[in-house]
């Protein structure tokens, strides 16, 4: 899964260019919070989730291959990993790994290992 994770899967309902800022995340155990940023960008593309409350105001970065349905009229994204999953992931700091490529194959590494 590690080639297709840095893209939007055809089946998830996903448009080239829309905005998902905002967005409600679930997760498959329930909810992990919103969309502060997303990108679009060929073989990078992704969401960073503003956890809230629930990871204590963290952000996660989820490569849109992890992306099952985007539902636009509920304005949800449902993501096919667990919360605990997610709550495990290499830490993500904006200021530090946006853009970064070795932060990328960490990312894809660990996700491509915990798969439901």
């Amino acid at each position: 899964m590690s080639e297709n994770m840095w893209g939007y899967q055809p089946t998830t309902g996903h448009t080239a260019g829309s905005s998902l800022t905002g967005y409600k995340v679930e997760a498959t155990d329930g909810s992990i919070g919103k969309v502060d940023k997303h990108s679009d960008d060929v073989g990078a593309a992704h969401i960073v989730v503003d956890t809230g409350v629930w990871i204590f105001g963290k952000h996660v970065l989820l490569p849109a291959g992890l992306v099952s349905a985007i539902d636009t009229a509920e304005e949800k994204i449902y993501i096919d990993r667990t919360k605990e999953q997610i709550k495990n992931a290499p830490e993500f700091d904006k200021d530090r790994h946006s853009g970064d490529a070795g932060y990328h194959d960490k990312i894809g590494g660990y996700y491509g290992s915990h798969q439901i």
